[in-house]
């Protein structure tokens, strides 16, 4: 991970960086998955305080930040009435998201337990229709059929794993994808002003953030077989939507 920055945050706030291969995939999925069941339960971090005097750690606190690192996928790619959705790394978006307005079934796949589980609890009381279960398991195994979806979304996780990883989930999405469909995704541009300030806090929040260059990503995406359709900016994440 770059340990160059754009604010004055000492170089030892990065933890040493472990090169991620695929037979340790399990573990950094663990470990992800560990991070967000945190969250989901409200547990407290005990953060340094060279991290708690980041400019960045006050949005956080204050739920500033919150704003800045959704990414709307409905903007370049809103579920159309009964098209069959798969969220990969869904959190508790059913609950979060138009889903009711927007009429499509929804497909869930998750690794946070609590997440799973609360959606699991709340998702047939929100619509018994239109929800259609979530799945425990990480992104680069879907356990879905080929050919059985319209469209599959992921977004605010991809930053946690290599480009390694990302390029075998794009080829899971591939299998699972009707032809014709499309999969619409987030990346962390590192060149946005907040990127390695962000890295530093999600880092000590219990998960190590990659910081790969957009033109890496893009390669690729190339590779697996996939065009970029469409491609929108934020403050912290590039949207992309691309079909196979």
């Amino acid at each position: 991970m770059s340990k160059k920055r754009n604010s004055p945050i000492p170089s030892d706030l990065f933890p040493t960086h472990t090169p991620l291969h695929s037979e340790n995939w399990q573990e950094r999925v663990a470990q992800v998955g560990y991070r967000f069941n945190r969250q989901y339960q409200n547990q407290e971090w005990e953060l340094p305080a060279e991290v708690q005097a980041m400019p960045i750690y006050q949005e956080w606190v204050t739920g500033i930040l919150s704003g800045k690192v959704v990414s709307p996928f409905w903007e370049i790619a809103q579920p159309q009435k009964n098209q069959h959705c798969l969220d990969i790394g869904c959190g508790v978006s059913l609950l979060i998201y138009p889903w009711r307005d927007w009429q499509a079934y929804f497909y869930g796949q998750e690794i946070s337990t609590v997440a799973r589980d609360t959606l699991i609890s709340r998702g047939p009381q929100l619509n018994s229709k239109l929800f259609k279960g979530v799945e425990l398991g990480p992104a680069h195994q879907l356990n879905y059929l080929a050919d059985q979806f319209d469209l599959a979304i992921a977004t605010g996780f991809s930053c946690y794993f290599p480009l390694k990883y990302w390029s075998a989930v794009l080829l899971e999405v591939k299998r699972v994808l009707k032809p014709g469909g499309h999969f619409v995704f987030d990346i962390l541009n590192p060149e946005q002003p907040l990127a390695e300030d962000w890295a530093v806090l999600e880092t000590y929040l219990g998960t190590e953030v990659f910081l790969e260059p957009v033109v890496e990503w893009e390669k690729m995406i190339k590779t697996t077989g996939a065009k970029v359709v469409k491609q929108r900016s934020g403050e912290l994440f590039d949207l992309y939507k691309v079909s196979f």
